[in-house]
């Protein structure tokens, strides 16, 4: 192995003891490809065994809390106790290759599928209006009420304990990319009235709240060590959205409430810069000098090379999120491990889907998403 790469191959041990066997993170990637009931698919399963072997963490794409959080079409879930042997081929998946294995949970909210959501009953912080993506349409949710918003918190613990019967090491709370818990944290997309909106200190409170309750689930239901993490977006491009400012005051509320990680979720990890940048910074240097070495910091966003992933941890990351390389290069770990690393896939080959244990319902959204990845017909 070449020695510059050395930093992605130290383990490294969470606070509540857990070890990890290097630093690389599988990224949490949507994987289109549950079974129309939002069980775990064969496909799925062989998906992550193909990609778990040499990584230190895996964290799985995310799940909806509630039915009407679904934020992908075949998206596996999680709301109900009778997902929970679904939830455990997905845990046995993602720990096969020997990694500690974490499930991302979510609620979708003002992103929510409305031809997915009973009722089409889009729900979120206020009656925002969202904007449309690849992935959702623009709607005009519904402002969920005080008894519906404890009835989320609670959603959030009740997910987290059938994450521990499954056997997971532990989950991440989906705070980013405009979901519910953002929508409650957002100065844009919260326009209530009462405690749960309005100042910043109100805006923190739910996402804190599903900490809490997390947590306390956690106390009492895992029997070994099993980690709390956090992802978030740092900003958003919206006049009146959340900047950094915001997300500073979180992430210390995040470290006063003892979460394990904090993973930024980044356009690009290494490059991208704050929405008002006044300066040269960018995201992660900024995060990274604010954090301080207080909480373990992840950060995803196009890492795609092994130079890419060790260039990350030199600026302060504590672990390399990559997800694009894995998806092409199932082999990445193993190659760079190798001196190999020459040898790594950078394109998505139709004849070698199967060989790299691909989906059918992810290959089809891969190719309709454009320039997304580089692909080879």
């Amino acid at each position: 192995m070449n020695t510059k790469y050395n930093s992605l191959f130290e383990s490294f041990t969470f606070k509540n003891g857990i070890s990890l066997r290097n630093r690389v993170v599988m990224s949490p990637m949507t994987t289109w490809a549950s079974n129309d009931d939002y069980t775990i698919s064969d496909g799925e399963v062989n998906y992550y065994r193909r990609r778990v072997t040499g990584v230190g963490l895996v964290i799985t794409g995310c799940t909806h809390v509630q039915p009407n959080g679904i934020g992908f079409t075949n998206e596996f879930a999680a709301y109900d106790d009778k997902f929970i042997p679904s939830l455990r081929r997905l845990a046995d998946a993602a720990k096969s290759g020997g990694a500690a294995a974490v499930l991302q949970i979510f609620h979708a909210g003002s992103k929510a599928l409305p031809d997915l959501t009973p009722n089409g009953d889009v729900v979120s912080s206020s009656a925002v209006e969202t904007e449309a993506t690849g992935f959702a349409p623009s709607v005009m949710p519904r402002e969920l009420s005080n008894d519906e918003v404890w009835e989320v918190i609670h959603a959030f613990g009740e997910t987290t304990r059938r994450a521990i019967e499954a056997g997971f090491d532990g989950v991440e709370i989906h705070g980013a990319h405009g979901f519910l818990v953002q929508n409650f944290f957002s100065p844009y997309f919260n326009r209530r009235e009462d405690d749960w909106g309005g100042s910043l200190e109100n805006r923190l409170r739910f996402p804190l709240a599903i900490v809490k309750e997390m947590k306390r689930v956690i106390e009492k239901h895992a029997v070994k060590p099993f980690i709390l993490g956090y992802r978030i977006s740092p900003d958003e491009h919206q006049e009146g959205g959340i900047r950094m400012k915001d997300t500073y005051v979180l992430i210390d509320r995040l470290i006063e409430a003892e979460v394990d990680y904090v993973h930024a979720s980044l356009a690009d990890a290494l490059s991208s810069k704050p929405v008002d940048s006044q300066d040269d910074k960018t995201y992660l240097e900024l995060i990274v000098e604010h954090v301080n070495s207080r909480i373990p910091l992840l950060a995803a966003g196009s890492m795609v090379t092994p130079g890419d992933a060790a260039k990350g941890l030199d600026k302060g990351l504590n672990l390399a999120v990559i997800g694009h390389a894995l998806i092409t290069d199932p082999d990445w770990i193993d190659k760079v491990q190798s001196g190999q690393e020459s040898d790594i896939q950078t394109a998505i080959k139709a004849s070698n889907i199967n060989t790299i244990e691909l989906p059918e319902k992810l290959w089809a959204v891969l190719q309709a998403s454009g320039p997304w990845f580089n692909i080879e017909i």
